[in-house]
């Protein structure tokens, strides 16, 4: 089969692998569409714990083509979408019901072969059956919905906060519409580029800037969200979070990223800062919402491109133009 491959860092090649073959619970999935995300970007630097080489690829759906021995929840001709987190079940972590913390944390498509191919491997149990009305490539959006929606169980959000979001790519808008469905008095987005603030203000943002400065919320914000991982934005965000207020880093910094804080003023003013870190017990959940439609797939995806396009595909997610790119196998 086809697939790209990372074969060291900065490097990746399109080329032919040998076919996948299921264990006996696993199955393999006919991909229909793969997104790109921030992750890909990471991985291709030589972050987030790859090891090299490896087929990149977290966010897809498709068809399963064949199923393991052992397997009964699925049948070929089935269409799936792939929850990629992988889990040891037995560190520490893992038993307190932590699982995305897992001490043995790996990843479809980040340390195990993914869907940038034409064909992946998946365990039964992270697949989730696609209802008749949603598309198969449209469900590749479930798994970046499915990391919002374990971003907005860490905020516990109570009605009428005042939310502002740093980005509005794929993440930050997706942030947004589920700002709008847990009762935000108001909802502000921050970012430089204005092509993106445009698709905020589609969706019914209450006020886009290029600065926080330019939003009139001198007291700050009840909920600071950081959807971009870039460190100005980040230091520009904990500045803004009101007093009794949360900072939620959502998005995904360089290792290399560093802010400062002032300890007095989290202290004295009950800020809590806190972080959300991919999936857990949230992937079932946002293919139900996904089902009812709480995005517009033909608003999310800007893109959609060829296998042979990955290197292009990359390339303009780094530039920031689009919104999210998807690979079609």
């Amino acid at each position: 089969m086809k697939a790209v491959v990372i074969t060291g860092v900065g490097q990746l090649e399109v080329t032919e692998v040998p076919d996948p073959k299921a264990g006996p619970r696993e199955v393999v999935v006919d991909v229909a569409a793969c997104g790109l995300c921030g992750t890909d970007l990471h991985i291709l630097q030589g972050e987030f714990a790859p090891t090299l080489p490896v087929i990149p690829g977290h966010e897809f759906a498709g068809v399963v083509v064949e199923v393991g021995s052992a397997v009964t929840e699925v049948a070929v001709g089935d269409r799936v979408a792939v929850d990629p987190s992988l889990y040891c079940h037995e560190c520490r972590m893992c038993r307190l019901g932590r699982n995305n913390l897992c001490e043995r944390w790996n990843a479809i498509g980040v340390s195990v072969a993914g869907g940038a191919a034409e064909y992946a491997v998946a365990p039964v149990a992270n697949c989730v059956k696609l209802p008749d009305h949603v598309r198969t490539e449209d469900a590749a959006l479930i798994e970046p919905l499915s990391c919002a929606v374990r971003g907005y169980d860490i905020l516990r959000s109570q009605l009428a906060s005042r939310v502002l979001i740093y980005g509005s790519g794929t993440m930050g808008l997706m942030m947004l519409q589920l700002g709008k469905l847990t009762g935000a008095a108001s909802i502000e987005v921050v970012d430089i580029n204005t092509d993106r603030l445009a698709t905020a203000k589609q969706l019914g943002v209450t006020a886009t800037a290029t600065s926080a400065d330019e939003l009139d919320r001198p007291k700050g914000w009840d909920v600071v969200i950081d959807a971009t991982g870039n460190e100005r934005a980040i230091q520009d965000g904990l500045n803004r979070v009101a007093k009794g207020g949360t900072f939620l880093q959502f998005g995904v910094s360089d290792y290399a990223a560093r802010a400062v804080i002032e300890p007095y003023k989290i202290y004295n003013q009950e800020i809590t800062i806190t972080g959300s870190m991919a999936v857990l017990h949230s992937f079932e959940r946002a293919a139900d919402l996904f089902a009812t439609g709480v995005l517009d797939p033909d608003v999310f995806i800007s893109d959609r491109l060829p296998l042979d396009s990955y290197a292009a595909a990359i390339e303009q997610f780094k530039a920031g133009e689009g919104r999210k790119i998807q690979i079609l196998p």
